[in-house]
């Protein structure tokens, strides 16, 4: 066990030492927050049901969180010290190979955590944001999506060869889901026809997840955005499970 907590605060220092996945995971989601809130205020509208643009915003700039920590972080993160062959000599040392896996997963979903909360609580003090769900529905949603994208992130970890080409991989499909899930803009504004494109991204039913238990809606409700992230989970475990690769 002390080995283990030795281990988790390494990874969390390497983390913090890699200024992009710092800054993108942390502090963008805040600037965005405050670009958007600097435009449109959160004043409620008849658009949004009711609420503000904040109000409706945040849950889906906790789905780029998510995002960038899934397809971006991970996969360069492993990556890397595979190709440095720090894997290998992991491996070699008494600490289980599972642990060093489960050691990634605890790291990366308590730096999303931070980056989550960070902005929640940025918002509620600069916006008033309100928040009309269950906490623990809440917690549940951000959990299975973290959870998802984070096993996916494993996928692109276990097939890229580089770390570059784990970076350029998880760009590519982080990216189009960024602008077309809904994470950056508001479905509702856009047209019909991209609303029937972005139902192809996975990234879109964590903002719909996260914003439905956001607002108080019933599970049922949320049972398609449920069944298609937990389908991502058991898949990404699968898949990473089986191609991973240690050097």
């Amino acid at each position: 066990m002390r080995g283990f907590k030795k281990y988790l605060i390494i990874e969390f220092k390497l983390f913090l030492r890699e200024p992009e996945a710092f800054f993108f995971t942390l502090i963008f989601p805040i600037l965005i927050l405050v670009v958007f809130g600097s435009i449109y205020g959160n004043k409620p509208t008849i658009f949004f049901g009711g609420r503000g643009t904040i109000d409706i915003s945040v849950p889906a700039f906790m789905a780029i969180i998510i995002g960038m920590s899934g397809l971006m972080n991970i996969p360069m993160a492993v990556a890397t010290e595979r190709e440095k062959g720090i894997l290998k000599r992991l491996r070699a040392t008494p600490i289980h190979p599972a642990t060093i896996l489960l050691g990634w997963i605890l790291v990366y979903f308590l730096v999303t955590s931070i980056g989550a909360i960070l902005l929640v609580v940025a918002a509620k003090i600069i916006y008033n944001l309100h928040f009309d769900g269950n906490f623990f529905h809440i917690l549940f949603a951000f959990s299975l999506s973290t959870f998802s994208f984070l096993s996916l992130g494993f996928v692109i970890a276990s097939v890229a060869p580089t770390a570059r080409t784990a970076n350029i991989t998880g760009n590519i499909i982080f990216f189009p889901m960024l602008f077309l899930s809904g994470a950056t803009f508001p479905t509702q504004i856009m047209p019909e026809t991209v609303r029937r494109i972005s139902n192809l991204f996975p990234l879109t039913y964590v903002v719909k997840l996260l914003q439905g238990f956001w607002f108080g809606t019933s599970w049922g409700e949320q049972l398609t955005a449920i069944m298609v992230l937990l389908v991502l989970l058991i898949l990404g475990v699968l898949i990473s499970a089986l191609t991973f690769q240690w050097e």
